[in-house]
């Protein structure tokens, strides 16, 4: 998709979320976070032309008085970055390119384009939500099409097949996706915000030093490879060396780091932002179809 394209998107999606009306849960105290020496700073999320305003995302405004709120990490980390260096502006290639979960699990800080099609039953594998102005993945299903693209949970479709989507209604997103040609169909992904790449070593006992349950991180242990490399308290796993987690029980997931290897990459967001991404979008479906695979191709 050219960039031409990839900007029409942003800017159809940016003018359609500020003429909608948004409304807002009632929140709680912010959120507190242990001190854990210096974080690897957040992505940049705003300032490229390639990469929509965060402005609105799921109904939330995600204004810096609503991430200090809310998200304090996230604000104190974008504060640091405000007028950062060439080589803090880059967003470093993950390790183990060889693997090709890891690969999928790639943050590149910008619209992404996907091309799926349809298997032999007609089926994409995919279930869209319409929240507020916008259209998100609610639902990638376990080896069908959608997965092999690489669609993942949380993410906002911002075109298909050069259709600009935003205002779409989710029934109008299905029916598009029925008639669609089922040979080719291409997507203008906008990544999910806030979250972030990490890469560790475990230590001789096997461990990278953090505690989690329902997924959730609960607890860093000092001086320990999570703690040097910026894993935070009061964020969700949301993969594992590029295999998503969502929905995962915490048994499954242990064993998934425990099979990794000496080296693993974990996907992190924010825990305020995953909850209400899960409450967007329905708990019941989540944990019985999701796709949890790492296509071999």
């Amino acid at each position: 998709m050219k960039v031409d394209q990839m900007q029409q998107a942003q800017h159809q999606y940016e003018s359609s979320a500020a003429s909608q009306p948004i409304t807002y849960p009632q929140q709680g105290a912010p959120a507190t976070y242990p001190q854990q020496g210096t974080a690897a700073p957040y992505p940049q999320q705003s300032g490229s032309s390639l990469y929509p305003s965060l402005g609105e995302y799921m109904g939330l405004n995600l204004t810096p008085e609503f991430l200090e709120q809310n998200m304090p990490v996230v604000a104190h980390n974008m504060q640091i970055a405000t007028t950062p260096s060439p080589s803090q502006s880059m967003i470093a290639p993950i390790t183990g390119q060889g693997n090709k979960g890891l690969v999928r699990a790639e943050i590149k800080g910008g619209v992404r384009e996907l091309v799926a099609c349809k298997d032999g039953d007609g089926k994409i594998g995919l279930r869209l939500r319409h929240i507020n102005s916008g259209l998100f993945v609610a639902l990638v299903q376990n080896n069908l099409p959608a997965a092999l693209a690489g669609l993942r949970f949380g993410d906002q479709i911002l075109q298909i097949n050069g259709q600009n989507v935003a205002g779409w209604n989710t029934d109008k997103a299905h029916e598009f996706l029925k008639k669609a040609n089922p040979d080719r169909i291409t997507f203008a992904i906008r990544d999910r915000p806030f979250e972030r790449t990490i890469t560790m070593q475990k230590d001789s006992a096997g461990y990278i030093g953090f505690v989690f349950k329902d997924g959730k991180i609960k607890s860093i242990v000092k001086d320990s490879s999570a703690a040097r490399n910026g894993v935070l308290t009061d964020h969700h796993l949301i993969e594992v060396g590029g295999q998503n987690v969502v929905g995962l029980k915490d048994d499954k997931i242990s064993e998934i780091i425990d099979a990794g290897g000496r080296s693993i990459t974990i996907t992190l967001m924010p825990s305020f932002l995953y909850e209400h991404i899960v409450k967007c979008m329905g708990n019941s479906i989540v944990k019985k179809l999701m796709d949890h695979s790492i296509p071999d191709v």
